[in-house]
């Protein structure tokens, strides 16, 4: 397999570490030594030096969720991510992607997303249709939140509504590329499709992006590619929060007590940690998860379960139970696929809840 030197250094030297080995959110859910970033360097490292066949590890190598806790965690400065990520493009490349991963990437590239969707839910149609003339600000949904969960898509306009907020939706919204860089990494077409996202972006002032995954991609990925925006980008939670800090969304305390589950995109990635806690604190008494804010678990999503669903509801249900083993009663998300995930779980022990749905009662 074809791999830079500089992640070949870092396969061979996290392929016989440990140190990262109780933080995998899929290797606590899953209990399997091989869904540890340990156990995908050594399947790497074989390939490398030609013992087994690329093909034979990408099931594997389609089980790291990316999140980068055991980046986070090294102190050495290894990462797990980066091998990973290259490994994709480089499977792509040599046509040896597994065929439920082709799928989705061809969907991806002929619909924009990669469960395939031309149309949203009816409610959410009609709002995006109050929305379509050209204002300062655009509220980006993305494809997740549009195509999957239209109905807190719904809410999250509903919110900006609430505050007075002239905003705008596209109904032809292109996708951010997110999906294509989780799926095959720093491609050509990627890029391209990021390359579009931003010259629609940059028609607009200011861009309030709903999604995390979308926000780590535009405000963070984009520059690494090269490409350039020129509205001013910023989250749905740092928005929001400065809504309540000037009055303009009004709160009032609901009596709920509720703990936070902190997106890795938003918390480790963009360094975005106090945003959504302005938020949460002013419609309900805020807890804290043991694991919080930049150590936080990743909690499953959208994606991944398309290809691995029972996968992704193990690792919603522990963090599930991480709530309830310190006897809390409601989970409050700020990641529409985070939502999904904890929502598709079967239980009755604690309450999920998305930031709009607290906001709006």
């Amino acid at each position: 397999m074809i791999m830079s030197e500089k992640c070949k250094q870092h396969v061979d030297s996290c392929r016989f570490c440990w140190m990262c080995h109780h933080i995998c959110p899929v290797g606590n859910a899953t209990g399997q030594e091989r869904n540890t970033a340990r156990a995908r360097a050594l399947g790497i490292s074989l390939v490398n030096r030609e013992a087994i066949d690329l093909s034979e590890i990408m099931d594997n190598i389609f089980e790291c969720a990316t999140c980068g806790a055991c980046v986070h965690d090294c102190v050495t400065g290894w990462d797990p991510v980066m091998f990973t990520k290259e490994t994709r493009l480089q499977a792509a490349l040599e046509d040896k992607l597994p065929a439920y991963i082709n799928t989705l990437l061809d969907n991806t590239l002929e619909t924009g997303n990669a469960y395939g969707k031309t149309a949203t839910c009816e409610k959410l149609a009609e709002m995006i249709a109050a929305h379509t003339a050209k204002k300062d600000t655009l509220l980006f949904l993305g494809v997740d939140a549009k195509f999957m969960v239209c109905k807190q898509a719904r809410k999250a306009a509903l919110v900006l509504e609430k505050a007075g907020v002239e905003f705008s939706i596209l109904d032809n919204e292109p996708a951010s590329g997110a999906q294509l860089d989780f799926l095959i990494g720093a491609a050509d077409e990627t890029k391209a499709q990021m390359s579009a996202c931003a010259a629609v972006l940059n028609n607009y002032k200011t861009v309030v992006v709903y999604d995390p995954a979308d926000a780590k991609v535009i405000k963070q990925l984009y520059k690494e590619y090269g490409i350039e925006v020129t509205a001013n980008v910023v989250t749905y939670t740092a928005y929001v929060a400065d809504l309540v800090k000037s009055g303009k969304l009004a709160s009032k305390k609901s009596g709920k007590t509720v703990v936070f589950q902190d997106p890795f995109q938003l918390s480790r990635d963009l360094g975005e940690t106090e945003e959504a806690r302005t938020v949460i604190s002013a419609f309900a008494e805020l807890h804290e998860m043991l694991l919080n804010r930049e150590e936080t678990v990743w909690a499953g999503n959208i994606l991944m379960a398309q290809y691995k669903p029972e996968m992704i509801k193990k690792v919603a249900a522990r963090r599930i139970f991480n709530a309830k083993s310190i006897g809390e009663k409601t989970m409050v998300t700020a990641s529409v696929s985070e939502y999904a995930a904890l929502t598709s779980v079967e239980q009755n022990d604690v309450e999920i809840l998305s930031m709009e749905d607290l906001i709006l009662g």
